[in-house]
């Protein structure tokens, strides 16, 4: 349920790239806002500039152009320590290709977040059992990437990002290289995490399936916020 807290607002955010001395536009005169416990979709098509939303709204990049605030920071006034802070206590970020460490188990993947923090070891432990336990993966604490489903390798890696307790969200095509059973799997789990904990989510997709899990879908066309539904 959202609430009218805006914790995402976005103001003409524009992203430039350099390539072979090209200027690419990603984005656009982007406005977005979006409000506390709300699940929002960004779809389009390739190259529309939404994985590119997401990483700003992260501040896993700049923007070139325009505001950005997200859960009241201004983040153009942060610096790249502050920033790192900010983001591993209140942003869970879900990649489309998993990203765990293959030596590590899941239990062990899932703590690293909080390896940035001041718990003890046994605490860190017990805070990746319990995110595992929520993602369904209590059985699975000590088994390794490579004994695990493509499926069951995201619930590990939802896990990591909502290990901090992080109050967003941010997920890039967490279905993308999953077979149908899997991906509802991976939708049913971030609903839950919306409508029963409180979370807000932002979803990049480009299958109308998994947008339908959303509250609101927003769709991007050439860098630019074309429609809301």
């Amino acid at each position: 349920m959202s609430t009218n807290e805006a914790i995402i607002e976005t103001r003409n955010l524009g992203k430039e790239f350099l390539r072979d001395e090209f200027h690419v536009v990603a984005l656009e005169g982007v406005n977005l806002a979006v409000h506390k416990g709300e699940f929002v979709a960004l779809m389009g098509p390739s190259g529309s500039g939404k994985s590119t939303l997401l990483h700003l709204i992260a501040a896993m990049d700049r923007p070139t152009t325009g505001e950005i605030r997200v859960l009241g920071h201004d983040l153009r006034e942060l610096g790249e320590r502050a920033i790192a802070r900010w983001r591993n206590e209140h942003v869970g970020f879900v990649f489309q290709h998993f990203n765990l460490i293959p030596v590590l188990t899941a239990l062990e993947n899932v703590e690293l977040p909080l390896k940035l923090t001041n718990l003890k070891k046994s605490e860190r432990l017990e805070h990746a059992a319990t995110a595992l336990k929520l993602v369904g993966l209590g059985d699975r604490l000590h088994h390794f990437p490579r004994q695990l489903s493509g499926g069951q390798e995201q619930r590990v890696a939802i896990a990591r990002a909502i290990v901090t307790d992080p109050e967003l969200i941010l997920a890039d095509e967490p279905t993308g290289n999953l077979d149908a059973g899997s991906a509802q799997e991976i939708l049913t789990v971030l609903s839950k995490l919306n409508r029963d904990y409180g979370k807000t989510v932002v979803m990049v997709t480009h299958d109308p399936h998994a947008a339908q899990q959303a509250s609101r879908v927003h769709h991007l066309e050439k860098g630019q916020l074309v429609a809301v539904a």
